[in-house]
């Protein structure tokens, strides 16, 4: 008998599980905007250089009765593919020329300058974004992307620093403050007084993110019964997939950086005010020597779930019996290093950071496959998600995590494969292996979210969950910079997308199944169930590792 016994006796997934999963998955709506929000904050408007203070178009387009765009000519010179006008020059003295019909002026002997005055900006897209307000375009157009680096910095050090702390406090009090954390940050941001100081913000705000997905998943997982956990898990994470179109919504509606700041973060004083309903998870207080806690947790979820009976039977007697092997192997404290300490950890660990590294590659290079607004572009993000997932919850049922995961993976590195033999000019075929790989990529997502919450075991869950899922954030800061590799090869960013996503698929086959097996709470329940041989060595290791006195069991 272990907890999974006793949370069929309190009401199996009754009234409490039900409203407790749906409260912890609303947030889920916003959280998708914080990961995707800098496609909207920073959206690059068309823009051009500023003409001369001396010069007004509207004034000379009346002057000299022609359009404005084609007045620009006089003090905008071309690009290099001639098309359109050039973004970061402007002609030393106007070439009044120009507007001549038979002009036959050689452009490119023309003496051109910087923008001196600034930019003009395009505001047909955008009201305002952080490109606008602090001109990052031409030599600082690498700042715009740096913002989203930094931003995934602060979602890299959050999942280590907040992984930790909840192992330790909780995951109800980390929690709680995250939403507080993340509605401050948040808010403060869209009163930005300057580039440096939003990018302060966001990495804080990053940080805050993920202490509220990690310790979410954790708190869900480990209040809901075995044979509930994939499709509660599976379903719960739609929340994301409307958080996407939300967003897409709220950005066209409003088109102005800092309020579409202050929208989608607002909304995290209202998730902190009720969070505090929220129960700590049982299984938890009791790995945390705080029996009594736990009992009257438990107590309160049974008459929730409609077992009043239930409080005169459980008591301290029937709990501890229920997990007297795991509050024996409580008495022991864990760090990130003893992830690695065990054969089985070890080898969870490491098949898991290379699947959590791949799960982030595909997006950017799928980005580019779309020739759509970006506003319709994320429209397509949020609306495949809903049969990728639906996918998911099919195969995570019937065939297994193991499965699932490595299938995503080798589908997702297939489709990637393919699109380097459609030529560019077959758009339609292209955009639809970009759906496609992002279907794929999306499930995979969904899956490994689920399978890392139900491969460690509660005593180091969340150590384990934010240490393995800062390499899918590493991944996303690397990602743009692999995009660079195109001016070498245009296939190459390709190949190193597909092959990570091979090498990935490769490892989640080492991984163990976990379908319908409850969850573990101690690493020797992991040793146990997964990789222990008949001769017992992983659980001699696991003594021998136990007496060195180097706190791992």
């Amino acid at each position: 008998m272990g907890f999974a016994d006793l949370l069929e006796e309190v009401g199996g997934f009754g009234r409490y599980q039900w409203l407790h999963v749906t409260l912890i998955s609303f947030p889920g709506l916003m959280m998708a905007s914080q990961n995707l929000l800098n496609n909207f904050i920073s959206g690059m408007p068309a823009h051009h250089c500023s003409l001369p203070t001396n010069h007004s178009l509207h004034n000379l387009s009346l002057f000299y009765q022609v359009e404005e765009q084609h007045l620009l000519r006089v003090f905008i010179p071309p690009d290099s593919s001639g098309s359109r006008l050039d973004r970061c020059r402007r002609y030393v003295e106007p070439q009044w020329q120009l507007l001549a019909a038979n002009s036959s002026a050689n452009l490119s002997q023309l003496p051109t300058e910087g923008c001196l005055d600034g930019w003009t900006f395009d505001r047909s897209e955008f009201l305002s974004t952080t490109i606008s307000e602090w001109g990052l375009v031409c030599s600082l157009r690498p700042l715009k992307q740096m913002i989203q680096t930094i931003y995934m910095g602060g979602v890299l050090t959050g999942a280590i620093v907040f992984g930790g702390l909840s192992d330790r406090f909780g995951r109800r009090s980390v929690l709680i403050w995250s939403y507080l954390l993340l509605a401050v940050l948040g808010c403060s941001s869209a009163l930005s007084p300057s580039y440096s100081a939003y990018c302060i913000f966001r990495f804080l705000s990053g940080m805050a993110v993920s202490g509220i997905i990690l310790n979410g998943v954790s708190l869900k997982v480990e209040w809901i019964p075995t044979k509930s956990r994939t499709i509660v898990g599976t379903l719960t994470s739609f929340f994301f997939t409307f958080g996407q179109m939300i967003l897409a919504g709220l950005a066209y509606w409003l088109r102005d950086w800092r309020k579409l700041q202050v929208v989608v973060c607002a909304p995290q004083f209202l998730f902190f005010t009720y969070s505090w309903w929220y129960s700590e998870s049982a299984r938890w207080l009791v790995l945390n020597r705080r029996s009594e806690e736990a009992l009257k947790t438990l107590h309160r979820v049974a008459r929730i779930n409609g077992k009043p009976e239930m409080v005169n039977k459980l008591t301290m007697e029937v709990l501890h019996s229920h997990m007297s092997k795991e509050i024996e192997s409580s008495h022991s404290s864990f760090t990130a290093f003893d992830l690695l300490k065990t054969r089985g950890m070890r080898r969870i660990s490491i098949c898991l950071i290379a699947v959590w590294s791949e799960t982030h590659l595909y997006i950017p290079i799928a980005c580019c496959l779309f020739q759509v607004s970006i506003y319709l572009m994320q429209i397509i993000f949020g609306a495949v998600d809903f049969p990728a997932k639906l996918f998911a919850l099919a195969t995570l049922s019937f065939l297994g995590r193991r499965v699932s995961q490595a299938g995503c993976l080798f589908l997702s590195a297939a489709i990637i494969f393919a699109n380097i033999f459609v030529p560019s000019d077959m758009q339609t075929v292209r955009t639809v292996l970009a759906c496609l790989g992002k279907a794929f990529t999306s499930a995979s997502f969904t899956t490994v979210y689920l399978y890392t919450g139900e491969l460690y075991p509660t005593i180091i869950r969340q150590t384990g969950m934010g240490f393995v899922s800062t390499f899918s954030r590493v991944g996303s800061m690397a990602a743009p910079a692999v995009l660079i590799l195109d001016e070498v090869l245009p296939a190459l960013p390709s190949l190193v997308y597909g092959g990570a996503a091979v090498l990935a698929g490769c490892f989640a086959c080492f991984l163990p199944e976990t379908l319908n097996m409850p969850l573990p709470d101690t690493i020797e329940d992991v040793e146990e169930k997964w990789y222990a041989r008949n001769e017992g060595v992983a659980l001699k290791e696991l003594k021998e590792t136990e007496g060195s006195g180097l706190n791992a069991l």
